[in-house]
């Protein structure tokens, strides 16, 4: 006699979760899960940090080597002011891409001032290892490049962008695209390009401006800051005039 078959649930079963028809589960799989966890974690807003994996912090004789320093003094200072805010540490959480340089930079920051902040990592060929500062519970790894980039930025009320490659010039792009289209208010989001000199050499904005393809409107929709403690003096004024019932102090 043959023993009864006993099938998988739909659920449960590996072959097609990995398959094109189980496609839009894995979808939203990276939808639910950071949601349950931002839930949880009661985080109603963060500060997006973006920038070059390869600032590192011991390589002094490269040209990113001050950044990440700065980043670090920019994350410490917002989360600093940020968990002393009412409700505790969960608006303004730092927030980057998980990885080493810069958005290392922030994280460390984050933890120096004791507190929390997440990283959201992605798998890649080869792999991007999360760095150390992160709480196990607000570290996430994403399959698809689009749900990552749709939670880096849909609780984001500041966005920083410090010096960076390709990633970081596609996710500020993408982020000032939003807000110039309106798909995302410009009075919901502060827009920071952190290392005047950097961008103002990778980034021709005057002749997007003088080629008529953007507006010279379109240049105010972020600021230019070299100096940590400026940055965070700006950024924390016009956090605080549009949502002034955030930045009540505990």
């Amino acid at each position: 006699m043959k023993k009864p078959h006993s099938p998988l649930k739909a659920y449960q079963n590996p072959v097609f979760l990995g398959s094109p028809e189980g496609r839009i589960v894995r979808i939203l799989s990276e939808y639910l899960e950071p949601l349950a966890r931002f839930e949880k974690n009661r985080i109603n807003s963060t500060v997006l940090f973006l920038g070059s994996s390869r600032a590192d912090p011991s390589a002094k004789a490269s040209p990113l080597h001050g950044y990440y320093w700065d980043a670090e003094e920019l994350a410490y200072l917002i989360a600093r002011w940020a968990i002393r805010l009412r409700p505790k540490g969960k608006n303004f959480v730092v927030c980057t891409g998980a990885g080493p340089g810069i958005m290392e930079a922030a994280n460390r920051g984050a933890s120096r001032a004791g507190g929390k902040s997440i990283g959201m990592n992605i798998s890649l060929p080869l792999e991007q290892p999360s760095n150390p500062f992160i709480p196990e519970d607000l570290a996430f790894v994403f399959h698809y490049f689009f749900m990552r980039k749709f939670w880096l930025v849909s609780r984001a009320r500041a966005v920083i962008a410090f010096p960076g490659g390709y990633g970081t010039l596609d996710e500020f792009f993408e982020t000032i695209t939003l807000i110039q289209t309106g798909k995302i208010s410009r009075d919901e989001v502060v827009l920071i390009l952190y290392g005047e000199e950097y961008w103002r050499e990778v980034i021709d904005f005057d002749a997007l401006v003088r080629r008529g393809a953007i507006s010279a409107e379109d240049v105010k929709l972020f600021a230019f800051f070299s100096d940590p403690g400026k940055a965070f003096a700006f950024l924390k004024k016009k956090l605080c005039r549009t949502s002034p019932e955030l930045c009540l102090e505990a």
